[in-house]
């Protein structure tokens, strides 16, 4: 009788727990079926926002101190792909950083709305294993790195507002990108999400596209992979010794980039190193004269600062994802990385705030006379800094029904 009873309730709650199971999975909603049909729409949206966190470690330390929101991340998702927050409705922000070239452009310079041409090549945003990890004053301090090839905006928020507010990109001021959020239906929801409210301001506008650019990261190029392999062995041994995985070619490569690019890129592509010049003078790396042009018209951060120390320099920027990012430099002027191993290895000009590590002892331009094969190799090398993965992964797509 006891036994029978015992097996009863048992039952009884078997069937009670999958009753509830049952319920849960037909019942419950992230979004409500009412906003996820009005999304799906427009959308194509994961029913339960996508996870933005990084799951990959790096051999190189933590680069997401945060994990990104999902429900921010994805707002931010929607608002970088959207073309109607754009002067003519042609252009958004992932019109110029287009996730097959690493989030840049495949055009020398971009064209904005009403077919207007930028001034400067478009950075890509996979040149580093994330923006969080380095960018930004206001995550990373005093030392976090500046946004544009100037240097000039401190915070993601602030670069996608000069970007949306450029009459050459997408040329509408704040109150209008605010105005033209608050017309689509599809962003009621996400705000809802995000912010508890469907409130629509500037800063969380610039804050939601904050969130989903700094989610990006970048740890799977076969570089990564065969340091992570290594990285139990100590950092000297992943920068000097070859690796198992690599070619001759590419092993030849790697030690030649350490010898001679190294120094301004940074190995790890997170943090660049402090570095002297031949005559003691500190070199600075996070902006720097890699002597494309003695006079160049473009004065770069000097335009920004006015010093003169400042004059005619540009970003240095990491150089992940380089074999997919072409055309190079500020102003897109090299097709191939054959013609910027070239650059470094025989054209580099006299310019008056040329890197001290681009120079000789007599202060005239380096060059450093590497053989064809020398150059095959580096190129090698630098193909292996491309993380095919973050390229083609579906949570940074654009989520726009085409």
């Amino acid at each position: 009788m006891k036994k029978n009873f015992l097996f009863s309730l048992l039952l009884g709650l078997v069937l009670f727990f999958a009753a509830c199971k049952k319920d849960a999975k037909f019942d419950y909603y992230y979004y409500s079926a009412e906003d996820y049909a009005l999304l799906s729409q427009y959308l194509n949206l994961p029913e339960i926002p996508h996870d933005f966190s990084l799951k990959s470690p790096s051999a190189f330390g933590n680069i997401q101190t945060t994990p990104p929101d999902p429900d921010l991340a994805t707002l931010g998702r929607v608002l970088f792909y959207d073309k109607n927050l754009s002067k003519d409705g042609t252009i958004s922000c992932g019109s110029c950083h287009k996730q097959e070239y690493a989030f840049g452009d495949n055009a020398a310079v971009s064209k904005g709305v009403f077919d207007r041409s930028g001034d400067r090549n478009s950075i890509a945003l996979m040149s580093v294993t994330s923006f969080a990890s380095q960018y930004g004053t206001d995550l990373n301090g005093p030392t976090g790195k500046r946004f544009f090839w100037d240097n000039r905006a401190e915070t993601a928020p602030a670069q996608s507002r000069g970007s949306m507010t450029n009459p050459k990109e997408m040329d509408m001021s704040m109150a209008e990108i605010v105005a033209a959020v608050e017309a689509q239906p599809y962003y009621a929801p996400l705000f809802k999400k995000a912010f508890d409210d469907t409130n629509v301001s500037e800063d969380r506008v610039t804050q939601a596209i904050a969130e989903f650019v700094n989610s990006i990261g970048s740890l799977n190029s076969r570089f990564d992979l065969a340091a992570k392999a290594n990285q139990d062995k100590g950092l000297f041994d992943v920068v000097n010794l070859p690796f198992s995985d690599f070619s001759v070619q590419e092993n030849k490569g790697k030690s030649l980039y350490m010898l001679h690019c190294g120094s301004c890129h940074g190995f790890d592509q997170v943090n660049l190193p402090t570095a002297t010049g031949p005559n003691g003078f500190p070199i600075v790396l996070d902006h720097t004269s890699n002597g494309l042009d003695a006079d160049p018209v473009d004065k770069g951060v000097g335009a920004f600062t006015g010093r003169s120390e400042d004059q005619g320099t540009f970003k240095v920027p990491s150089l992940r994802n380089i074999a997919k990012s072409a055309p190079y430099m500020h102003d897109g002027r090299f097709n191939t990385l054959e013609e910027v191993v070239e650059h470094y290895n025989s054209g580099i000009q006299p310019h008056v705030n040329l890197n001290p590590l681009l120079r000789d002892l007599d202060g005239s331009p380096k060059r450093l006379n590497l053989s064809n094969d020398d150059k095959q190799a580096l190129v090698a090398f630098l193909k292996t800094l491309t993380d095919d993965k973050v390229l083609a992964d579906v949570r940074f797509s654009n989520p726009f029904k085409q």
